[in-house]
């Protein structure tokens, strides 16, 4: 196999040289030859070029001399940290690769799926096969078989919560967020052909991915809240439903044995009280794997018996999964004895550094915090509540099931375990109102819209009765500078009504799905007053700031 490597070197000459023999070594070990040109010396005849099999081009434009033979491009730098990557790279340019995928959000709806469509149209229009696996909020769908696995080229990640990497080990795999995937599929497939690296399991140095600096906090906290949405979502309903057999006393002991006291005995004694410690659990499983789950639920339980609530249970998640990751980093048994560390000794450990600090350090002022912030939420009233509700409005309607819009769903529903239920009827309102809002202005404003747009207008609508904010994106990504500010204008709107009339939402998802069920909702009219004055308010500001299409 022959390799032509083109180098511009610039300013560079001696980091390109040594780029240079970097490569001719990396092709030794590969068994594979490979001729060199920097900045034309020596010069390399089209003959040569013709003969090539492969075409690296290292900071150097494409000039048409690779003709109609696929090229790889890669920076100096790139060549430098790694130059067995680029030449693998340049030989995964020369056929269609077989890619397979796992694509996931936290409430496991539309990113994960708009995220899948966006790998799969990318690898079409590359020339590639994909398959993806969704990680949704039923469990994995379409799930990648081992078959699959052996036979990939590549393996991609687009998620915005941890997933488990176990069986693609050694395998070559990049990290994305969903974003990436949903903005432009073609150029976050080309990105991980090009970046990829070998997976070689969740304690290796080399296994990091490009996406590391990105797999932070954030994602952490909203793998914790993806997995304790169905606890939330059941324990809620459950609660509602006991309220409306036994009344606002079902769980009193006078009802004992009846069905209300049941159902409140298992969404509230169960359900609920499992909120917080399956919360920190999973935070810590996304920062340490599995030795952190164990660590976390202590923790978190903890949390709940302190006092300390949601915030308690973020904390004691961080502590559990930082604090076991680096024991499992810093403690080295041996190759006969590491099999005790995940069983026996991290879990110990890790449980007992946690549960130390959630007595003695944490526990208290969290639950302190938390206390003054559940006070003040309760006795919000007047302007305050209006400005909380239009704070919350605005955050759920700028990104759409991104960062911003997450960090207020993850705060309204963190808050029902403290039994303050205001801020998440805020939030499910303003995350309503967005595709409600384009569907209603695609009817009263025709001209405004494109005939796709109109189409697109009938599924936000469905959309947006499910609580899914996420079917308004295709519209702001078409005109951002003024979708955007209209939709946040509506949200503030009926966040801001909705806080303002005292409307309690126990159930943190379902939409419209959930008015239904008695005492899900309190306030039921001002909440749909809320939601309506919304929908009309963004439909009336898209009709104000959209200009009319001209035919052609």
């Amino acid at each position: 196999m022959s390799i032509v490597a083109i180098i511009r070197a610039g300013e560079r000459s001696t980091q390109a040289r040594l780029a240079a023999e970097a490569l001719r070594q990396a092709a030794q070990r590969q068994g594979k030859r490979i001729d060199i040109e920097i900045d034309g010396q020596p010069a390399l005849d089209a003959d040569r070029l013709q003969a090539a099999s492969q075409i690296l081009l290292v900071d150097c434009p494409d000039d048409g001399r690779a003709g109609q033979r696929p090229a790889r491009h890669a920076t100096l730098d790139a060549v430098l940290a790694d130059p067995a990557a680029q030449l693998d790279g340049a030989a995964a340019t020369e056929r269609a690769l077989s890619i397979v995928a796992i694509t996931g959000c936290p409430t496991g709806i539309a990113h994960t799926f708009m995220a899948a469509e966006g790998l799969v149209q990318g690898a079409k229009a590359l020339g590639h096969a994909m398959r993806v696996e969704t990680q949704g909020s039923v469990g994995a769908q379409d799930a990648l078989t081992d078959a699959e696995i052996a036979a990939a080229d590549l393996v991609v990640i687009a998620a915005d919560t941890q997933v488990q990497l176990d069986r693609f080990a050694g395998k070559r795999l990049f990290k994305s967020g969903t974003k990436a995937a949903i903005g432009d599929g073609k150029a976050l497939i080309r990105r991980a052909i090009e970046e990829a690296r070998p997976w070689e399991g969740a304690g290796s140095a080399t296994a990091a991915s490009p996406e590391k600096a990105k797999d932070g906090p954030y994602r952490h906290l909203m793998t914790g809240v993806s997995f304790m949405l169905p606890f939330v979502t059941a324990g809620g309903i459950l609660i509602a439903l006991a309220f409306a057999l036994g009344g606002i006393y079902a769980f009193d002991d006078a009802h004992k044995g009846t069905l209300a006291w049941s159902l409140f005995q298992i969404g509230a004694k169960s359900a609920f009280a499992l909120m917080v410690p399956i919360l920190a659990g999973y935070i810590a499983y996304s920062v340490a794997d599995r030795p952190g789950i164990a660590p976390g639920m202590v923790g978190g339980m903890l949390a709940a018996s302190l006092g300390s609530g949601f915030l308690g249970g973020i904390a004691a998640g961080f502590i559990a999964g930082y604090g076991t990751r680096e024991l499992n980093r810093r403690i080295k048994l041996g190759q006969h004895l590491d099999g005790l560390k995940p069983v026996l000794i991290l879990p110990v450990l890790g449980s007992l550094l946690t549960g130390l600090l959630m007595i003695y350090v944490v526990g208290q002022p969290v639950a302190a915090v938390l206390s003054a912030l559940t006070e003040a939420l309760k006795g919000m009233q007047g302007s305050s509540a209006l400005a909380l509700g239009a704070l919350l409005g605005a955050m759920m309607a700028f990104d759409m099931g991104g960062p911003v819009n997450k960090a207020a769903y993850a705060f309204a529903t963190g808050l029902i375990a403290s039994q303050v239920y205001t801020p998440m009827a805020a939030v499910m309102a303003a995350g309503m109102t967005p595709p409600l809002g384009l569907a209603l202005a695609t009817r009263l404003f025709r001209d405004r819209f494109t005939a796709d747009e109109h189409e697109a207008g009938k599924a936000a609508a469905v959309l947006g009765l499910a609580f899914i904010s996420e079917g308004a994106i295709p519209f702001a990504a078409r005109d951002p500078f003024r979708v955007i500010p209209a939709l946040m204008a509506g949200s503030a709107l009926a966040g801001a009504v909705s806080m303002t009339m005292g409307v309690q939402l126990k159930v943190p998802h379902g939409g419209v799905f959930v008015l239904p069920i008695p005492n899900a909702v309190e306030h039921l009219l001002s909440y749909l007053a809320a939601l309506a004055a919304g929908t009309l308010v963004t439909a009336l500001a898209l009709g104000l700031l959209k200009k009319r299409i001209v035919l052609a």
